[in-house]
């Protein structure tokens, strides 16, 4: 038993040491962590349990005989984050590159399946150049079992992708199929095809960072959720991340101990954030991260479609999603990539659970030619999919603008808003003054002597009609007018009102959401 137990140290040794110490010197070199090291330091110390740490590739062409590694090119296992259970996996970028076999994805497999039974988010470290190409179909068949499974898993669990090297290749869409992707300034780069297929292809010359890099897809495509400058700091924000997540679809969404007195709670800022000139903007950032919790709101996807805004808080203690637009920014019109960024955000916390707190300042949809050519139409009707389709307590609040078919889309009583709110300050019509005169008084204007004049007065007119909230108040499709200093105290207010909605759907297999 002496010598076997010493056989058995010796075998753990070299699974901790992945590809061996040169290969582990090397990514060191490169400024970057093993796998092992991520999980450590993603997961509460010493919570890990490692899984199928044995198993090996078992081909043998092209010189793989002679590279086999135990645990092959992906650690897997759970552990806990906060005492949670949380599933893992890490691709072992010093063995073969990170590549993907076909026992990689038999592990892989293995874990994502009891994150799914057991009702726990799964976290995916990726490192890897994509698929083992001397293993030809077979390691196709480890990458198309991951991405059933990333779809499967979809709306069950939380996942969260970690990109931390290179993804690329069609293994690339396992990322793409989870929930929230964060990405290592510098380090994480994501493609479909490299620089020197690109080059081949199409003759033009990128850099790897310029075509995949954590800012190209955080401003650009819109496929990183968040960036950061160093993997320690990446954990640490995955770890805040999931203390908003409930664990799966039908887990409690966490809560932490209410305060005193929040239901009370006053803050005179908000009653002059908004100027008296419709056409000046302000950040709508500080609303909400004045009624917030401590101030504490984490933004997604922060650099991407910055007229939108997105991201997590809590009211009271309860995470909540917030969705809202940023007149600082396009004058928080709605378009293409915006309607994308908030309808997938509305899902997923409809998904989870989470209530949804809609701030609204918009004037409309972004009109122009790249628009329309592009499919703002069907891209629009994404975000009135997410919003009507959602079963979660809903709450709006209006803060200024509420214009035509974008107060409609932005969670409006006409799509199953539960509870909606206007500051006195809200304007809610089909369009802005100055654009409704021109249409429904153009010949009154055109036959008037002094045509500025009377147009002045017909925009007077026209905004002592309907640039207020109160015909909508009239007609129930504003339950209240507050004071802005006291917006924190009703959406803890409307949150209660809201616990233990029980909404339903028309029976059907699913929905076909616009694409």
């Amino acid at each position: 038993m002496k010598n076997k137990i010493s056989i058995l140290s010796e075998k753990k040794q070299q699974i901790a040491l992945g590809g061996g110490e040169a290969r582990v010197k090397a990514q060191h070199a490169r400024g970057k962590l093993t796998a092992r090291e991520r999980i450590e330091k993603l997961l509460d110390h010493g919570s890990f349990v490692e899984l199928s740490a044995f198993c090996t590739h078992r081909s043998g062409d092209f010189g793989l005989g002679n590279q086999q590694h135990p645990g092959d090119a992906v650690v897997t296992g759970c552990g806990t984050i906060d005492g949670r259970k949380v599933f893992v996996y890490a691709q072992d970028f010093t063995v073969l590159g990170g590549s993907i076999s076909e026992v990689v994805g038999q592990k892989v497999r293995q874990v994502m399946e009891m994150a799914i039974d057991s009702g726990a988010p799964l976290v995916a470290v990726n490192d890897s150049g994509g698929a083992r190409i001397q293993e030809g179909v077979a390691s196709l068949c480890g990458v198309g079992d991951i991405l059933l499974l990333n779809a499967l898993a979809s709306g069950a669990i939380p996942q969260i992708s970690i990109i931390v090297g290179p993804s690329a290749g069609g293994a690339v869409y396992g990322p793409a199929l989870t929930d929230f992707v964060f990405m290592v300034r510098g380090m994480g780069q994501m493609y479909i095809t490299g620089p020197d297929v690109v080059k081949a292809v199409t003759g033009e010359e990128v850099t790897h960072e310029a075509l995949g890099g954590a800012d190209t897809h955080a401003k650009k495509s819109g496929v990183a959720h968040f960036t950061t400058n160093t993997e320690v700091e990446c954990f640490e924000q995955v770890r805040r991340l999931l203390s908003f997540l409930p664990s799966s679809f039908d887990k409690e969404v966490p809560r932490l101990p209410s305060k005193k007195g929040a239901e009370t709670h006053h803050d005179d800022a908000l009653n002059s954030i908004v100027p008296d000139d419709p056409r000046k903007a302000y950040d709508m950032k500080k609303v909400i991260t004045t009624v917030v919790d401590n101030g504490d709101f984490m933004e997604v996807q922060a650099a991407f479609a910055p007229n939108m805004i997105v991201g997590f808080g809590r009211l009271d203690g309860q995470s909540v999603g917030f969705i809202a637009q940023q007149p600082n920014y396009l004058a928080g019109v709605i378009d293409i990539n915006a309607a994308v960024k908030a309808a997938r955000f509305v899902r997923f916390c409809d998904a989870f659970n989470i209530p949804l707190v809609s701030f609204v300042d918009v004037p409309g949809f972004l009109p122009g030619v790249d628009q329309e050519h592009g499919g703002i139409i069907r891209h629009g009707a994404k975000l009135i999919y997410a919003y009507a389709e959602a079963t979660v307590p809903k709450i709006t609040v209006i803060t200024r603008k509420a214009y035509g078919g974008a107060y409609i889309v932005m969670s409006s009583r006409h799509l199953r808003g539960d509870i909606n709110l206007a500051w006195p300050c809200a304007e809610i019509a089909v369009m802005g003054a100055e654009g409704a005169v021109a249409v429904i008084h153009r010949k009154r204007i055109a036959e008037a002597v002094d045509q500025k004049a009377e147009r002045d007065l017909c925009v007077a007119e026209y905004r002592d009609k309907f640039d207020n909230p109160y015909q909508a108040a009239a007609m129930g499709y504003v339950d209240d007018v507050i004071i802005p200093a006291e917006t924190r105290a009703h959406l803890i207010k409307s949150l209660r009102v809201l616990a233990g909605k029980k909404a339903r759907n028309p029976a059907k297999k699913h929905g076909n959401i616009p694409l």
